[in-house]
């Protein structure tokens, strides 16, 4: 079965090979919170070096490149199915990019796919606003605002493919890409 991409196409195709990978390996301690946290200032320390000539450019790109990372991961962790999770980054063209990969059951990959159909209806501005609404008046509602803060206030640019794979589980690759601030040291 072909695989099904969401939002922008092409960034799916982008190649990571001369990025950082990483590989979050289920085990005996089960992956949690805290290794969204960790993982993500990790990357965010090593991605930002390139920017450490100017205060300022430094910690814009560690903290966008922080939000980003950790929204990602900690998402995968959250929804994920036991199993690895695969985490490609770099730093390609002016932009921060950030590849999660990681396995879904069938109904948190449904639901998921209905919340990239609504993001294709709004602006994620509007979607934002709706959704805080939303988890103020029920708390219960499954929050989203990491994903709508992430398109609305950073201008990410996503993808997300669902491939099923041969054990039949559904494989989803996210991919985020960010604006780092211009720097003539790059």
């Amino acid at each position: 079965m072909a695989p099904k991409i969401y939002g922008i196409e092409s960034l799916a195709d982008i190649s990571l090979d001369s990025g950082a990978r990483l590989t979050l390996s289920d085990g005996p301690l089960q992956l949690g919170w805290k290794h969204s946290g960790m993982t993500s200032d990790f990357i965010a320390e090593i991605m930002a070096l390139p920017y450490s000539r100017s205060r300022k450019d430094y910690l814009q790109a560690h903290h966008d490149i922080g939000y980003l990372s950790n929204e990602l991961i900690e998402n995968a962790v959250k929804f994920r199915q036991p199993g690895d999770i695969l985490i490609e980054a770099g730093i390609i063209d002016g932009s921060f990019l950030l590849r999660v990969k990681n396995a879904l059951d069938s109904g948190t990959a449904s639901r998921l796919q209905q919340l990239l159909h609504r993001l294709q209806s709004k602006e994620p501005g509007l979607l934002l606003l709706e959704q805080i609404e939303i988890n103020a008046i029920s708390p219960e509602s499954g929050s989203g605002l990491g994903l709508l803060t992430l398109l609305s206030d950073y201008d990410a640019r996503m993808a997300w493919t669902f491939q099923v794979n041969k054990d039949e589980h559904i494989i989803l690759t996210t991919t985020a890409a960010v604006a780092m601030p211009p720097s003539s040291n790059l």
